[in-house]
């Protein structure tokens, strides 16, 4: 079983994926295979070269991600240029690694994607599991992590999907706005349910 986790900005998605490794369940995080996927002297980095030029690599040659954030979030199509680079090469590697995992004999795999709504890529996966916190707690969250205004934080959530929104087309809803022991409990439920655990 493939299942996808997802959450919003700051609603604790990290911390389940953490659960989820700790029960000896592999976890394919596409956060860091972004990162790893535009390392220096990787093709998509030279395919993002060739698109925005030498200006935005560091001097050791890799990629100022702060510089290329500017640039692209104040120019869509820019940012879609780069998506465009970016997302194949990021799916590409997600499923080399889920084909080792299941050579491997696994037989659940989780994908941790962010944007898994934003992009669309329910097909990647057979379940949604969604880390889900009410609005004032994702404010109140983000604000203390990143230290971060109010309305800073608040452009941030309105930049991605309404975690309400997502609840709809989600297999099961995991509501992290408790402590951390109800967190885990609803994770274990729900594997159980899933028969991704024994009960």
């Amino acid at each position: 079983m493939l299942i996808g986790l997802t959450g919003g900005i700051a609603s604790g998605k990290s911390t389940v994926s953490k659960m989820i490794e700790a029960r000896g369940i592999p976890v394919i995080d596409a956060d860091q295979i972004a990162r790893e996927v535009v390392e220096k002297g990787s093709e998509t980095l030279q395919k993002i070269v060739d698109y925005f030029g030498t200006e935005i690599l560091n001097e050791d040659g890799t990629l100022a991600r702060k510089k290329l954030g500017a640039i692209v979030f104040q120019d869509k199509e820019k940012r879609e240029a780069l998506n465009a680079i970016i997302h194949p090469a990021i799916r590409k590697r997600m499923l080399e690694k889920k084909e080792e995992l299941l050579a491997r004999g696994e037989k659940t795999i989780v994908f941790d994607i962010p944007l898994l709504y934003e992009n669309n890529l329910f097909h990647l996966v057979d379940k949604v599991l969604l880390v889900y916190v009410d609005e004032k707690t994702q404010l109140k969250r983000l604000m203390e992590r990143d230290r971060a205004g109010e309305k800073d934080a608040r452009r941030r959530i309105a930049s991605q999907m309404p975690l309400a929104e997502k609840r709809e087309r989600a297999d099961a809803i995991i509501d992290n706005s408790g402590t951390i022991e109800e967190t885990e409990k609803q994770l274990d439920a729900i594997l159980k349910r899933w028969h991704v655990v024994e009960d």
